[in-house]
């Protein structure tokens, strides 16, 4: 019985030997082709990533250029400047001289304008005063005839005469006199000084002259004291 136990033992090991020849022999079974179609995309980078990655270098090189100016670039630009300040000093100093001269030609002009007009009123008195000579020489002559005749009536007439003169002269120069008496109250032209009762009399009505009232060249002098009836 032991013999027939190592003749099977015998006759098993040649088989396993085979076997193991056989099983070496096999050729190797491939990889499914969804295994290695997901094993290559898990080793492929992703597109997405790839173009972030590209537009990030962009961006870091395009900051970097511009964080970093050629040197020619700013000495370029600081020569402009400094000509545009440099024009603009230029520009301010021409006007402050233009300025310089305008307020020289004023001042010469309102010099030349007060000595003018000092001229005009100074020759204006001159012929005036000149006019009225002849007034105070009459005044003169009529006082010393008075005081030599003691004549009343020639007196009156003496100064009459005078009177009329200086009229004549100061009407020459624009003076008017202003009418007043039974003349409505006019209070740009007229003073009213009393109130009276008058019959027959509008109220408001100038009855009475005080003090007479001038307008020179159209403009009131004096205006007129007055009496008027209420």
């Amino acid at each position: 019985m032991k013999d027939t136990t190592a003749q099977q033992a015998g006759e098993r090991e040649p088989d396993t030997a085979e076997a193991r020849e056989a099983a070496a022999e096999e050729p190797e079974v491939p990889e499914e082709p969804e295994a290695a179609e997901e094993q290559a995309a898990e080793a492929a980078p992703d597109d997405k990533t790839v173009t972030e990655r590209a537009d990030e270098d962009v961006e870091a090189e395009a900051e970097a250029a511009e964080g970093e100016a050629p040197g020619d670039e700013v000495e370029a630009e600081e020569d402009a400047i400094a000509a545009d300040l440099a024009k603009a000093r230029s520009e301010a100093e021409s006007y402050l001289d233009d300025l310089r001269r305008l307020q020289a030609d004023f001042d010469n002009y309102r010099k030349r304008t007060l000595r003018e007009q000092t001229a005009r009123t100074a020759s204006a008195s001159q012929a005036l005063v000149a006019r009225l000579l002849p007034v105070l020489d009459n005044f003169e002559l009529a006082v010393t005839a008075a005081e030599q005749a003691r004549d009343f009536d020639g007196m009156l007439k003496g100064v009459e005469m005078v009177l009329g003169a200086l009229r004549e002269v100061l009407e020459g120069e624009g003076l008017v006199k202003i009418e007043a008496e039974g003349k409505p109250f006019d209070p740009e032209r007229h003073e009213a000084v009393i109130a009276v009762e008058q019959e027959d009399t509008d109220p408001g009505t100038v009855v009475g002259i005080v003090r007479t009232g001038y307008e020179l060249g159209g403009k009131v002098l004096r205006p007129a004291m007055v009496k008027v009836a209420k």
